[in-house]
Protein backbone atom coordinates (compact mmCIF):
# COMPACT_ATOMS: atom_id res chain seq x y z
CA UNK A 1 0.00 0.00 0.00
CA UNK A 2 1.50 3.32 -1.11
CA UNK A 3 -0.09 6.11 0.99
CA UNK A 4 0.68 9.71 0.12
CA UNK A 5 0.05 12.51 2.61
CA UNK A 6 0.86 13.50 6.17
CA UNK A 7 0.36 11.55 9.32
CA UNK A 8 -1.41 13.03 12.33
CA UNK A 9 1.90 13.33 14.20
CA UNK A 10 3.49 15.30 11.36
CA UNK A 11 0.55 17.70 11.26
CA UNK A 12 0.64 18.24 15.04
CA UNK A 13 4.40 18.94 14.99
CA UNK A 14 3.95 21.41 12.13
CA UNK A 15 1.13 23.22 13.93
CA UNK A 16 3.21 23.37 17.13
CA UNK A 17 6.12 24.94 15.25
CA UNK A 18 3.84 27.52 13.60
CA UNK A 19 2.31 28.39 17.00
CA UNK A 20 5.79 28.80 18.51
CA UNK A 21 6.89 31.13 15.72
CA UNK A 22 3.69 33.17 16.07
CA UNK A 23 4.22 33.67 19.80
CA UNK A 24 7.74 34.91 19.11
CA UNK A 25 6.67 37.26 16.30
CA UNK A 26 3.66 38.87 18.03
CA UNK A 27 5.59 40.83 20.70
CA UNK A 28 8.02 42.02 18.06
CA UNK A 29 5.13 43.30 15.96
CA UNK A 30 3.56 45.09 18.95
CA UNK A 31 6.91 46.73 19.76
CA UNK A 32 7.29 47.83 16.16
CA UNK A 33 3.80 49.40 16.14
CA UNK A 34 4.47 51.22 19.43
CA UNK A 35 7.82 52.48 18.16
CA UNK A 36 6.20 53.90 15.01
CA UNK A 37 3.52 55.61 17.13
CA UNK A 38 6.26 57.14 19.27
CA UNK A 39 8.00 58.51 16.18
CA UNK A 40 4.67 59.97 15.07
CA UNK A 41 4.18 61.51 18.54
CA UNK A 42 7.62 63.15 18.50
CA UNK A 43 6.99 64.58 15.04
CA UNK A 44 3.54 65.89 15.98
CA UNK A 45 4.81 67.51 19.19
CA UNK A 46 7.64 69.18 17.28
CA UNK A 47 5.24 70.55 14.63
CA UNK A 48 2.79 71.98 17.15
CA UNK A 49 5.48 73.43 19.41
CA UNK A 50 7.24 75.08 16.47
CA UNK A 51 3.92 76.59 15.36
CA UNK A 52 3.24 77.92 18.89
CA UNK A 53 6.75 79.39 18.99
CA UNK A 54 6.28 81.03 15.56
CA UNK A 55 2.96 82.53 16.73
CA UNK A 56 4.62 83.90 19.88
CA UNK A 57 7.47 85.34 17.83
CA UNK A 58 5.00 87.04 15.46
CA UNK A 59 3.14 88.45 18.48
CA UNK A 60 6.38 89.77 19.98
CA UNK A 61 7.18 91.44 16.64
CA UNK A 62 3.79 93.19 16.70
CA UNK A 63 2.45 91.27 13.70
CA UNK A 64 -0.41 89.72 15.71
CA UNK A 65 -2.99 92.06 17.20
CA UNK A 66 -3.23 91.45 20.94
CA UNK A 67 -5.39 92.79 23.72
CA UNK A 68 -3.78 94.28 26.83
CA UNK A 69 -2.84 91.48 29.21
CA UNK A 70 -2.47 88.84 26.47
CA UNK A 71 0.57 86.60 26.79
CA UNK A 72 1.24 86.46 23.07
CA UNK A 73 0.48 82.77 22.85
CA UNK A 74 -2.42 81.44 20.74
CA UNK A 75 -5.84 81.08 22.38
CA UNK A 76 -6.53 77.81 20.53
CA UNK A 77 -4.64 75.40 18.32
CA UNK A 78 -7.15 76.09 15.55
CA UNK A 79 -5.83 79.64 15.14
CA UNK A 80 -2.49 78.16 14.08
CA UNK A 81 -4.26 76.59 11.10
CA UNK A 82 -6.78 79.33 10.29
CA UNK A 83 -4.10 82.01 10.59
CA UNK A 84 -4.12 85.58 11.84
CA UNK A 85 -4.01 88.87 10.02
CA UNK A 86 -0.49 90.32 9.75
CA UNK A 87 -0.86 93.83 11.16
CA UNK A 88 2.48 94.95 9.67
CA UNK A 89 1.68 93.78 6.15
CA UNK A 90 0.37 96.51 3.80
CA UNK A 91 -2.32 94.19 2.44
CA UNK A 92 -3.03 92.65 5.85
CA UNK A 93 -2.42 89.16 4.52
CA UNK A 94 -2.83 86.22 6.86
CA UNK A 95 0.04 84.45 8.58
CA UNK A 96 -0.37 80.68 8.78
CA UNK A 97 1.69 78.68 11.26
CA UNK A 98 0.83 75.05 10.43
CA UNK A 99 -1.19 73.30 7.70
CA UNK A 100 -3.11 71.06 10.08
CA UNK A 101 -3.08 70.04 13.70
CA UNK A 102 -1.77 66.47 13.92
CA UNK A 103 -3.71 64.00 16.03
CA UNK A 104 -2.11 62.52 19.16
CA UNK A 105 -1.36 58.94 18.03
CA UNK A 106 -2.06 57.58 21.53
CA UNK A 107 -5.33 59.46 22.08
CA UNK A 108 -8.85 58.27 21.34
CA UNK A 109 -9.32 58.38 17.54
CA UNK A 110 -12.87 59.71 18.04
CA UNK A 111 -11.51 62.99 19.43
CA UNK A 112 -10.74 65.91 17.13
CA UNK A 113 -7.07 66.62 16.54
CA UNK A 114 -7.19 69.70 18.78
CA UNK A 115 -8.98 67.87 21.60
CA UNK A 116 -6.57 64.93 21.48
CA UNK A 117 -3.80 67.01 23.11
CA UNK A 118 -3.36 68.12 26.70
CA UNK A 119 -2.84 71.89 26.66
CA UNK A 120 -0.87 73.98 29.15
CA UNK A 121 -1.37 77.71 29.65
CA UNK A 122 1.40 80.23 30.10
CA UNK A 123 0.19 81.10 33.60
CA UNK A 124 0.11 77.50 34.87
CA UNK A 125 3.04 76.00 36.75
CA UNK A 126 5.18 73.19 35.46
CA UNK A 127 4.22 70.97 38.39
CA UNK A 128 0.48 71.45 37.87
CA UNK A 129 -0.12 72.24 34.19
CA UNK A 130 -3.59 73.55 33.38
CA UNK A 131 -5.34 75.05 30.38
CA UNK A 132 -7.03 78.42 30.75
CA UNK A 133 -6.85 81.29 28.28
CA UNK A 134 -3.88 80.52 26.02
CA UNK A 135 -1.71 77.61 24.86
CA UNK A 136 1.90 77.71 25.97
CA UNK A 137 2.65 74.03 25.41
CA UNK A 138 1.02 70.72 24.48
CA UNK A 139 1.65 67.15 25.54
CA UNK A 140 0.13 63.77 24.93
CA UNK A 141 -3.09 63.04 26.78
CA UNK A 142 -2.10 59.38 27.08
CA UNK A 143 -1.40 57.88 30.50
CA UNK A 144 0.86 55.21 28.99
CA UNK A 145 4.63 55.04 29.34
CA UNK A 146 7.03 55.03 26.43
CA UNK A 147 9.54 52.37 25.54
CA UNK A 148 12.19 54.56 27.21
CA UNK A 149 10.28 54.46 30.53
CA UNK A 150 9.13 58.10 30.41
CA UNK A 151 5.36 58.76 30.44
CA UNK A 152 4.07 60.21 27.15
CA UNK A 153 2.58 63.19 28.98
CA UNK A 154 6.13 64.27 29.91
CA UNK A 155 7.52 64.21 26.37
Amino acid sequence: MNNKGFSLIELLVTLALIALLATIALPMTELSVKRSQEVELRTALRQIREAIYAYKQAADEGRVIMSPGDSGYPKTLAVLVSGVEDSKSPGHVKIYFVRRIPHDPFADPKLTAEDSWFKRSYKSSYDHPEYSDDIYDVSSSSRDTGINGIPYKEW
